[in-house]
């Protein structure tokens, strides 16, 4: 640090010398640190003590020749050198994970980097992965579970070949090539013995009052088409049981005679089997389309062709039973700026 007549200069150490002295560790703590936003959550996430952490990000900031992160109340935020050096470590971790899925189809299938969303993590997912195990048993199958924003761009670093779940209107063209599946619209759900579904005249919004409502506690946007479709009934949300845990929801459909109202592909495993069903009395709500997200240009890899023919099986299954039907959807309103999202024949 040099003092002059208008304050402190520090002198920047020049970067040289990356590829000899950059190794994957470092680079996996800035990864780690902007993931979680904090030296004691990055730490536990990567499994060594926060001293060690520390030791760390200063060797990198050493090697880089300049700040990375800089400290706020909460935690740590990346500088621009740091977002740098964060894209420098998804691109190498993605070309990582290129070269191990180059060297599975040397006498094997190959491996398929898949994205889903949560809906679809516990709706259709399942039925595809037994299609796929069944028909091409050496694949090897990677699955990273999270939300639109922030499986978009490992879908652009390569990081993952598609994803798989709701398609969202985007406000910008992002590149990204969309294909409308299925559609997966919020419905009333309850078990196959409910009285409800025992009776001959048409249902009406009065018959659900005597019966308690379960809601699944989703992300931001499907919780608020949730609370859309309960306007429409008349019913407030804040009068229901909301849970995050799938599995309670369940086996309380299945043992009550509670209501759920939620995207009715979350229990499509229950629907086909029958032992639950949807109630006819579904108000007029906007199209909720689902389907694949790919990255522009380029054929998909034999894996990942062979993961989209066995989601294109598991969905014709799924709408011959009259669960997933795909209606005409707006393409104005859903598209990117490679593709619009046709309608599935």
């Amino acid at each position: 640090m040099r003092r002059g007549a208008a304050g402190p200069i520090t002198l920047a150490m020049p970067r040289r010398y990356l590829d000899q002295r950059l190794k994957l560790s470092l680079l996996r703590v800035a990864e780690a640190l902007n993931a979680h936003g904090s030296l004691l959550r990055a730490s536990a996430a990567l499994g060594v003590g926060q001293p060690a952490l520390t030791r760390s990000l200063r060797e990198l900031e050493e090697i880089v020749g300049t700040p990375l992160f800089e400290r706020h109340a909460r935690g740590v935020r990346p500088t621009q050198a740091g977002m740098a050096i964060i894209r420098l470590a998804r691109r190498v971790r993605a070309e990582l994970h290129r070269a191990e899925e180059e060297l599975d189809t040397i006498g094997g299938e190959g491996t398929v980097a898949v994205g889903v969303l949560p809906v679809s993590a516990v709706g259709v997912l399942p039925g595809v992965l037994l299609r796929l195990k069944a028909t091409h048993p050496a694949i090897r199958l990677r699955l990273e579970q999270g939300r639109t924003e922030e499986l978009l761009p490992l879908l652009a670093e390569r990081e993952i070949d598609l994803v798989v779940g709701r398609l969202y209107p985007t406000a910008t063209p992002d590149g990204f090539v969309r294909e409308a599946l299925w559609e997966e619209p919020i419905s009333l759900l309850a078990r196959a013995e409910h009285p409800l579904l025992r009776r001959e005249a048409p249902l009406s919004v009065a018959d659900l009052a005597p019966f308690e409502f379960v809601l699944p506690t989703m992300s931001q946007r499907v919780g608020q088409e949730i609370e859309h479709f309960l306007t429409l009934l008349g019913r407030l949300p804040e009068a229901s049981l909301r849970s995050s845990s799938y599995g309670l929801l369940r086996e309380m459909l299945l043992a009550t005679d509670c209501i759920a109202v939620m995207p009715r592909l979350m229990m499509v495993g229950d629907l086909l089997r029958g032992t639950l069903r949807v109630l006819p009395l579904q108000p007029p709500a906007p199209p909720r389309p689902a389907g694949l997200v790919l990255p522009a240009g380029g054929a998909p890899s034999p894996a990942a062709a062979a993961f989209i023919a066995c989601l294109h099986e598991t969905i014709a299954e799924i709408t011959a039973r009259g669960f997933a039907d795909m209606p005409e959807v707006d393409s104005s309103t859903h598209k990117s700026d490679k593709t619009s999202l046709p309608r599935r024949r």
